[in-house]
């Protein structure tokens, strides 16, 4: 239906296809009534994007079909203050980066980038009238507010930079300072949307409309992670690394729930077909060539076992190297492999020392990290201390180690005993209220409401066990974690549990041998 011809309820219809939910439908269905939508939909500048940003670009195609007037806004700023995920002197390098590969996936669906605005976060947001708003909203928002609001989005640590908590600030004020009626984003983002409504109208300001995508699962089937190769498809990779990815991403015969695939073919490739078709091509003997026309019959042939898996996973390849192969095309050029290399320069390791040698280098990974599997032989009260247990750990050494936890009154002491966990071992004994503590006991602890659970070592695991985090596998932890060096501040800043509550650093999951690590139930909090 062309755009012209389109009534307010058509593009009322189209606007809300495929979200999961509106903040202000009855504001939405006013303005339409009487003009176009004005919209906004932001992205920080931090990693590499993949394939699953054609999600919001789908969207964003959506928008202009309705007639909406669409901004693209590159939060450069807010990059730099989600604790500094994108470093200040390579902000520049990967604002443009950004900006190439997001206008190079618009033009591969089709989306004309005349219709679209574009704009850069510091291109407004240093004025002096910006400026004066932020002061304004330090002054009304709690620090309970600002921790809430960007907990599902702002990297959760256990001693929070006061960059991350203006954060949800400033993307409340982007709204008013971008002329928008609605902002566009996932679901994710709906504490930071609820905060903009709170306090956009302290500040004299309307109150905007907020719609918000789905979720959708990595290939793994959880999260897409940027530290799991297997869970997600950078925009680049080659046709060979698609396929090699697609054929081990999670797509159980019949099992239509966190169904990455299927995701994919419900939120990116139907929306983006020109005629509303999903062909997958298969040999007469499996049943021939079959075409779609709509997602409920795709899913319930899947479920009936009527659509293989391997047939699927073949469709959605072509689709998808149709759709990546003109981001590739306008990266493989000799400037825009070097802007890459600026914005993502490889981080050349230092050799590690040789065996037996104390381990002196000055770089901070969690390489450095003595972390190992310990078994929770005994546990008693502290004499001096109500809100301390005393354990006795076994961490297969000569002798077992006594380590004092901050758990009284969080985790029974019968639960403890026997119970595996995972120990930092390598910190300075200090001691506690009179007793020497010899190690840490790793945990996931929320502080609003308080809550702590243990880390969980995979089946299968044994005292002594090394932990280690992905891509810091190599070296040699050092020998005792020196107080005045901060290392293991500066590491435990980056710690943290993740949406599917596995442990992480900097998005590298913490293992085993045997596997992940992970807690029983917290979500995106810190590790202490």
């Amino acid at each position: 239906m062309a755009e012209g011809s389109m009534s307010p309820s058509d593009k009322f219809e189209l606007i809300k296809r495929n979200l999961q939910e509106i903040i202000g439908e009855d504001r939405l269905l006013s303005i339409l009534k009487e003009r176009d939508l004005k919209i906004y939909w932001g992205t920080a500048t931090t990693g590499k994007p993949h394939v699953a940003y054609f999600v919001p670009m789908a969207k964003v195609a959506d928008f202009l079909k309705a007639g909406c007037e669409v901004t693209i806004l590159f939060a450069d700023l807010h990059a730099y203050l989600d604790n500094m995920k994108a470093p200040w002197e390579l902000l520049a390098f990967r604002t443009q980066y950004y900006e190439g590969v997001i206008k190079a996936m618009l033009k591969s669906i089709g989306v004309p980038l005349e219709k679209l605005k574009f704009v850069r976060g510091t291109e407004y947001q240093l004025s002096k009238e910006y400026t004066l708003d932020v002061y304004k909203l330090t002054s009304m928002v709690t620090e309970h507010d600002a921790k809430k609001a960007g907990a599902e989005v702002v990297k959760q640590v256990d001693h929070p930079l006061l960059s991350g908590m203006l954060y949800p600030g400033l993307q409340a004020l982007d709204e008013e300072y971008l002329n928008v009626d609605a902002q566009f984003g996932g679901v994710d983002q709906r504490k930071i949307f609820t905060f903009a409504e709170k306090y956009l109208p302290q500040l004299g300001y309307k109150k905007r409309i907020h719609l918000m995508n789905p979720m959708v699962p990595g290939l793994t089937g959880t999260k897409m992670s940027a530290s799991d190769e297997d869970s997600k498809i950078d925009l680049l990779d080659s046709a060979a690394q698609v396929e090699k990815k697609l054929k081990k991403a999670f797509c159980e015969p019949g099992n239509v729930k966190d169904n990455p695939v299927l995701s994919f073919v419900k939120f990116v490739l139907l929306p983006l077909s020109h005629n509303a078709e999903f062909t997958v091509q298969r040999p007469d003997e499996f049943g021939g060539t079959v075409t779609f026309t709509n997602y409920e019959d795709i899913e319930t042939a899947f479920e009936e076992e009527k659509l293989h898996p391997g047939d699927l996973k073949k469709a959605v390849l072509s689709y998808l190297n149709k759709l990546m192969d003109p981001v590739r095309k306008d990266f493989d050029t000799p400037e825009q492999k070097k802007l890459i290399s600026n914005a993502y320069p490889t981080v050349k390791k230092k050799k590690g020392p040789k065996s037996g040698a104390a381990n002196v280098t000055d770089e901070v990974t969690p390489a450095r990290l003595d972390l190992r599997v310990g078994k929770i032989l005994k546990v008693e009260k502290h004499p001096e201390a109500d809100s301390l247990y005393v354990e006795t750990v076994d961490l297969r050494e000569d002798k077992p180690r006594i380590v004092i936890s901050g758990l009284a009154g969080l985790v029974s002491m019968d639960s403890l005993v026997d119970k595996l966990g995972v120990f930092l071992c390598n910190l300075k004994p200090v001691k506690m209220r009179g007793v020497e503590s010899q190690a840490m006991l790793m945990c996931a602890s929320r502080d609003d409401p308080k809550a702590v659970e243990l880390l969980d070592p995979p089946e299968g695991s044994a005292p002594g066990d090394r932990v280690y985090f992905e891509d810091h596998k190599d070296g040699t932890p050092d020998d005792e974690l020196k107080p005045k060096k901060k290392v293991w501040e500066q590491l435990q800043a980056d710690l943290r549990v993740n949406a599917d509550c596995l442990a992480e650093w900097q998005d590298c999951l913490m293992m085993t041998k045997l596997g992940k690590i992970k807690c029983s139930s917290l979500k995106s909090v810190p590790i202490k």
